[in-house]
Protein backbone atom coordinates (compact mmCIF):
# COMPACT_ATOMS: atom_id res chain seq x y z
CA UNK A 1 0.00 0.00 0.00
CA UNK A 2 2.65 2.64 1.03
CA UNK A 3 4.66 2.02 -2.57
CA UNK A 4 1.28 2.24 -4.49
CA UNK A 5 0.73 5.79 -2.69
CA UNK A 6 4.62 6.77 -3.06
CA UNK A 7 4.48 5.55 -6.75
CA UNK A 8 0.91 6.47 -7.94
CA UNK A 9 -0.30 9.11 -5.56
CA UNK A 10 -3.12 10.46 -8.09
CA UNK A 11 -4.58 7.21 -8.04
CA UNK A 12 -6.44 8.33 -5.34
CA UNK A 13 -8.22 11.19 -7.40
CA UNK A 14 -7.10 13.66 -4.05
CA UNK A 15 -7.15 17.80 -4.38
CA UNK A 16 -3.48 19.26 -5.42
CA UNK A 17 -1.52 19.19 -2.11
CA UNK A 18 -0.17 22.94 -3.16
CA UNK A 19 -3.49 24.29 -3.46
CA UNK A 20 -4.34 26.81 -1.29
CA UNK A 21 -7.79 28.09 0.01
CA UNK A 22 -7.63 30.45 2.81
CA UNK A 23 -11.16 29.94 3.45
CA UNK A 24 -11.23 26.57 4.46
CA UNK A 25 -8.23 27.17 6.71
CA UNK A 26 -7.98 24.70 9.86
CA UNK A 27 -11.10 23.14 8.41
CA UNK A 28 -11.28 20.06 11.18
CA UNK A 29 -11.50 16.43 9.37
CA UNK A 30 -15.04 15.77 8.01
CA UNK A 31 -16.42 14.31 5.03
CA UNK A 32 -14.85 16.97 2.31
CA UNK A 33 -11.31 16.60 3.55
CA UNK A 34 -10.54 13.39 5.99
CA UNK A 35 -7.07 14.28 7.52
CA UNK A 36 -8.96 18.50 7.95
CA UNK A 37 -6.82 21.30 6.47
CA UNK A 38 -4.15 23.11 7.40
CA UNK A 39 -3.09 27.09 7.77
CA UNK A 40 -3.23 27.99 4.02
CA UNK A 41 -6.51 25.30 3.52
CA UNK A 42 -4.49 22.57 1.74
CA UNK A 43 -6.18 19.37 2.36
CA UNK A 44 -3.73 17.55 4.95
CA UNK A 45 -4.55 13.68 3.06
CA UNK A 46 -3.27 14.69 -0.46
CA UNK A 47 -0.18 16.73 0.92
CA UNK A 48 0.38 13.32 3.50
CA UNK A 49 -0.26 10.73 0.42
CA UNK A 50 1.75 13.26 -1.91
CA UNK A 51 4.63 13.50 0.81
CA UNK A 52 4.93 9.42 0.61
CA UNK A 53 6.97 9.50 -2.54
CA UNK A 54 9.50 12.22 -1.00
CA UNK A 55 10.11 10.68 2.28
CA UNK A 56 9.97 7.27 1.19
CA UNK A 57 12.58 8.04 -1.75
CA UNK A 58 14.82 9.48 1.03
CA UNK A 59 14.65 6.29 3.16
CA UNK A 60 15.11 3.61 0.38
CA UNK A 61 17.76 5.92 -1.18
CA UNK A 62 19.32 6.18 2.02
CA UNK A 63 19.43 2.49 2.63
CA UNK A 64 20.70 1.66 -1.20
CA UNK A 65 24.15 4.05 -0.13
CA UNK A 66 24.25 2.32 3.20
CA UNK A 67 23.67 -1.13 1.49
CA UNK A 68 26.27 -0.55 -1.31
CA UNK A 69 28.88 0.89 0.56
CA UNK A 70 28.67 -1.23 3.13
CA UNK A 71 29.10 -4.58 1.69
CA UNK A 72 31.56 -3.53 -0.53
CA UNK A 73 33.84 -2.45 2.75
CA UNK A 74 32.61 -5.48 4.42
CA UNK A 75 33.65 -7.31 1.49
CA UNK A 76 36.49 -6.04 1.09
CA UNK A 77 37.61 -6.35 4.57
CA UNK A 78 36.37 -9.97 5.91
CA UNK A 79 38.09 -11.22 1.94
CA UNK A 80 40.84 -9.07 1.56
CA UNK A 81 44.15 -9.18 3.27
CA UNK A 82 44.24 -8.79 7.44
CA UNK A 83 46.13 -5.10 6.90
CA UNK A 84 43.22 -4.31 4.89
CA UNK A 85 40.45 -5.60 7.16
CA UNK A 86 42.42 -3.99 10.27
CA UNK A 87 42.68 -0.40 8.16
CA UNK A 88 39.43 -0.77 6.86
CA UNK A 89 37.12 -1.61 10.45
CA UNK A 90 39.31 0.48 12.42
CA UNK A 91 37.87 3.69 10.02
CA UNK A 92 34.42 1.98 10.06
CA UNK A 93 35.18 2.22 13.93
CA UNK A 94 35.62 5.97 13.82
CA UNK A 95 32.61 6.88 12.29
CA UNK A 96 30.57 4.13 14.10
CA UNK A 97 31.77 6.67 17.16
CA UNK A 98 29.96 9.55 15.84
CA UNK A 99 25.70 9.37 16.50
CA UNK A 100 24.11 8.82 12.91
CA UNK A 101 22.44 11.99 13.57
CA UNK A 102 25.18 14.00 14.04
CA UNK A 103 27.36 12.36 11.21
CA UNK A 104 23.95 13.19 8.88
CA UNK A 105 24.21 17.01 10.21
CA UNK A 106 27.60 16.75 9.59
CA UNK A 107 26.89 15.90 5.60
CA UNK A 108 24.14 17.75 5.34
CA UNK A 109 25.90 20.70 5.99
CA UNK A 110 29.06 20.38 3.53
CA UNK A 111 26.39 18.51 0.82
CA UNK A 112 23.96 21.55 1.10
CA UNK A 113 19.66 21.36 1.53
CA UNK A 114 17.00 19.05 -0.28
CA UNK A 115 15.89 16.06 -0.48
CA UNK A 116 18.75 13.97 -2.50
CA UNK A 117 21.27 15.74 -0.38
CA UNK A 118 19.18 14.46 2.40
CA UNK A 119 18.98 10.57 1.35
CA UNK A 120 23.10 10.81 0.72
CA UNK A 121 23.37 11.42 4.61
CA UNK A 122 21.39 9.39 5.97
CA UNK A 123 22.86 6.75 3.71
CA UNK A 124 26.20 7.76 4.98
CA UNK A 125 25.66 7.50 8.74
CA UNK A 126 24.42 3.90 8.34
CA UNK A 127 27.56 3.10 6.06
CA UNK A 128 29.21 1.42 9.35
CA UNK A 129 26.08 -1.04 10.35
CA UNK A 130 26.41 -2.47 7.18
CA UNK A 131 29.88 -3.10 6.36
CA UNK A 132 30.35 -4.58 10.39
CA UNK A 133 27.13 -7.20 9.17
CA UNK A 134 28.53 -7.92 5.84
CA UNK A 135 32.35 -8.48 7.00
CA UNK A 136 30.91 -10.89 9.82
CA UNK A 137 28.78 -13.04 7.07
CA UNK A 138 31.76 -12.98 4.53
CA UNK A 139 34.24 -14.40 7.96
CA UNK A 140 31.72 -17.29 7.82
CA UNK A 141 31.30 -18.14 4.21
CA UNK A 142 34.49 -17.57 3.44
CA UNK A 143 35.64 -21.01 5.04
CA UNK A 144 32.94 -23.25 3.59
CA UNK A 145 33.66 -25.71 1.22
CA UNK A 146 32.91 -24.26 -1.74
CA UNK A 147 34.80 -21.48 -1.38
CA UNK A 148 37.51 -23.48 -0.91
CA UNK A 149 36.68 -25.93 -3.90
CA UNK A 150 36.74 -22.45 -5.92
CA UNK A 151 40.01 -21.80 -4.89
CA UNK A 152 41.61 -25.05 -5.61
CA UNK A 153 39.85 -24.72 -9.11
CA UNK A 154 42.14 -21.64 -9.44
CA UNK A 155 39.29 -19.11 -9.08
CA UNK A 156 40.45 -15.14 -8.86
CA UNK A 157 39.46 -13.73 -5.47
CA UNK A 158 37.42 -10.85 -7.05
CA UNK A 159 35.70 -13.90 -9.31
CA UNK A 160 34.53 -15.89 -5.82
CA UNK A 161 33.62 -12.86 -3.72
CA UNK A 162 30.93 -11.94 -6.34
CA UNK A 163 29.59 -15.48 -7.40
CA UNK A 164 30.05 -17.24 -3.80
CA UNK A 165 30.80 -14.96 -0.85
CA UNK A 166 28.77 -11.72 -1.68
CA UNK A 167 25.34 -13.87 -2.42
CA UNK A 168 25.75 -16.07 0.22
CA UNK A 169 26.39 -13.44 2.92
CA UNK A 170 23.01 -11.26 1.95
CA UNK A 171 20.18 -13.01 4.21
CA UNK A 172 20.65 -10.94 7.50
CA UNK A 173 22.05 -7.78 5.27
CA UNK A 174 18.23 -7.85 3.72
CA UNK A 175 16.79 -8.04 6.99
CA UNK A 176 18.63 -5.16 8.16
CA UNK A 177 17.79 -3.48 4.98
CA UNK A 178 14.31 -3.60 5.78
CA UNK A 179 14.93 -1.77 9.24
CA UNK A 180 17.19 0.69 8.26
CA UNK A 181 14.86 1.93 5.41
CA UNK A 182 12.07 2.53 8.14
CA UNK A 183 15.12 4.24 10.42
CA UNK A 184 15.98 6.18 7.33
CA UNK A 185 12.38 7.66 6.79
CA UNK A 186 12.67 8.42 10.34
CA UNK A 187 15.81 10.14 9.84
CA UNK A 188 15.42 12.24 6.86
CA UNK A 189 11.93 13.53 8.59
CA UNK A 190 13.73 14.62 11.40
CA UNK A 191 16.41 16.27 8.71
CA UNK A 192 13.89 18.30 6.88
CA UNK A 193 12.21 19.10 10.84
CA UNK A 194 15.38 20.95 11.20
CA UNK A 195 14.83 23.06 7.92
CA UNK A 196 17.27 20.58 5.59
CA UNK A 197 14.81 18.67 3.49
CA UNK A 198 12.87 19.84 0.44
CA UNK A 199 11.25 23.62 0.34
CA UNK A 200 8.42 24.70 0.69
CA UNK A 201 5.71 23.92 -0.49
CA UNK A 202 6.86 20.35 -1.36
CA UNK A 203 4.63 18.28 0.66
CA UNK A 204 6.99 16.09 2.76
CA UNK A 205 6.05 14.25 6.36
CA UNK A 206 8.90 16.00 8.87
CA UNK A 207 8.23 19.43 6.83
CA UNK A 208 4.72 19.36 7.64
CA UNK A 209 5.61 19.10 10.90
CA UNK A 210 7.57 21.74 11.92
CA UNK A 211 4.97 23.36 9.96
CA UNK A 212 1.82 22.45 11.69
CA UNK A 213 3.40 22.64 15.26
CA UNK A 214 2.95 25.77 15.72
CA UNK A 215 -1.19 25.17 16.02
CA UNK A 216 -0.57 22.15 17.50
CA UNK A 217 -2.94 23.22 20.51
CA UNK A 218 -5.88 24.50 17.98
CA UNK A 219 -5.84 21.78 14.79
CA UNK A 220 -4.11 18.95 15.92
CA UNK A 221 -4.33 17.16 12.67
CA UNK A 222 -2.25 18.94 11.39
CA UNK A 223 0.78 17.52 12.62
CA UNK A 224 -0.96 13.88 13.60
CA UNK A 225 -1.35 12.67 10.49
CA UNK A 226 2.06 13.35 9.14
CA UNK A 227 3.65 11.70 12.25
CA UNK A 228 1.35 8.91 11.94
CA UNK A 229 2.21 7.73 8.87
CA UNK A 230 6.17 8.47 9.81
CA UNK A 231 5.23 5.92 12.73
CA UNK A 232 3.54 3.14 10.28
CA UNK A 233 6.57 3.16 7.93
CA UNK A 234 9.02 2.82 10.99
CA UNK A 235 6.92 -0.18 12.27
CA UNK A 236 5.83 -1.64 9.01
CA UNK A 237 9.29 -2.01 8.17
CA UNK A 238 10.68 -3.26 11.59
CA UNK A 239 7.87 -6.20 11.08
CA UNK A 240 9.46 -6.70 7.77
CA UNK A 241 12.90 -7.15 8.77
CA UNK A 242 11.97 -9.46 11.63
CA UNK A 243 9.83 -11.70 9.27
CA UNK A 244 13.01 -11.83 6.78
CA UNK A 245 15.03 -12.54 9.85
CA UNK A 246 12.62 -15.27 10.66
CA UNK A 247 12.32 -16.77 7.13
CA UNK A 248 16.48 -17.33 6.79
CA UNK A 249 17.02 -21.13 6.79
Amino acid sequence: MLAVIALIPGVFGLPDPNGVHLGSAFAAPDGAHPFGTDRLGRDVLSRVVHGARTSLLIGLGATAIALGAGALIGVLAGFGHRVADGALMRGIDVIAAIPELLLALVAIVALGTGATNVAVAVGLANIPSFARLVRSQVLVVRRTEYVDAARTLGRRPAWIAARHVLPNSLGPVLALAAITAGTAVLAGAGLSYLGFGPGPPSPEWGSMLVDGQRFLRDAPWVVAFPGLAIVTVVVSAGVLGRALRRAEP
